[in-house]
């Protein structure tokens, strides 16, 4: 009876490992959109990357203090700096949690204006599963000119 039951449960737990993957992968893609957006000057990109009730926050590493903008005034500034070298910020060794329709992604970056290296930090995004998809609810990041080990970091 115990054979039984255990291949009964690697037979059910299989598909709920596959489903936690691709439900990872759907929320790394609207993450990635955000980056893509930022990379193109793409406004309707980013926008679309966030929900309409999103928010930004920086965590200023002078003064500890916080900056809050609404995903369309991010998208508006990303469209305005057209023509200057692309906004790159690439991610390293994503952590995914999901639950339901409720996800985390904590990651180190860089952030490059076109080959310049500017700051380093942490992106803590918040999602969440609405009907068209999962969107980007909050991304909180901190910034640091110094002490970076990131790859990109001068060293």
């Amino acid at each position: 009876m115990k054979i039984q039951y255990l291949a009964m449960l690697t037979l059910t737990a299989t598909p709920l490992a596959a489903q936690g993957a691709a439900e990872k992968e759907a929320v790394l893609k609207t993450v990635n959109q955000l980056f893509d957006g930022m990379r193109k000057h793409d406004s309707a990109m980013v926008r679309g990357a966030f929900a309409a009730e999103g928010r930004l926050l920086s965590i200023s590493e002078k003064d500890g203090s916080l900056r809050v903008i609404t995903p369309e005034q991010f998208a508006t500034a990303v469209g305005r700096a057209a023509g200057t070298p692309p906004w790159n910020e690439p991610i390293y060794d994503p952590e995914v949690r999901i639950d339901a329709k409720v996800a985390t992604v904590w990651a180190w970056y860089d952030f490059l204006a076109g080959e310049k290296w500017s700051h380093c930090g942490i992106d803590a995004f918040q999602l969440a599963k609405l009907a068209d998809g999962w969107k980007i609810t909050q991304l909180v990041d901190t910034r640091y000119q110094t002490g970076c080990k990131t790859p990109a970091a001068p060293k």
